[in-house]
């Protein structure tokens, strides 16, 4: 209980305030650490990813190049024809892109 002082203020019990806060404080220090790890690994891991497909988006863009554009637009009509699902979900996802990189200078 606090103690009255000779001006009439309160005073509480500072040792047991401290203690225990330092003991949470080390508590949320460990949590933040732990949070860390786990940040830096999966970032390392979303890394590994990336570059591993930025290296299959290079093939591919090697391969194009030797091509013609018909012969593109050939082989992307095939593909419509086999997977009429996936061509509309690409073209939604593309239209989309799109929509939004040419309304964002409008802002």
């Amino acid at each position: 209980m606090p103690e009255a002082t000779e001006n009439g203020q309160n005073t509480a019990p500072n040792a047991s305030i401290i203690c225990g806060s330092e003991m949470h404080m080390s508590e949320l220090e460990e949590t933040a650490r732990q949070y860390g790890r786990k940040i830096s690994a999966t970032a390392s891991k979303a890394g590994d990813y990336l570059s591993e497909k930025a290296s299959v988006v290079g093939e591919k863009i090697k391969d194009l190049q030797g091509k013609d554009f018909n012969e593109i637009a050939g082989e992307a009509k095939d593909y419509a024809r086999k997977n009429p699902g996936q061509a509309i979900l690409i073209s939604a996802a593309a239209g989309l892109f799109l929509g939004l990189l040419l309304r964002g200078g409008r802002r």
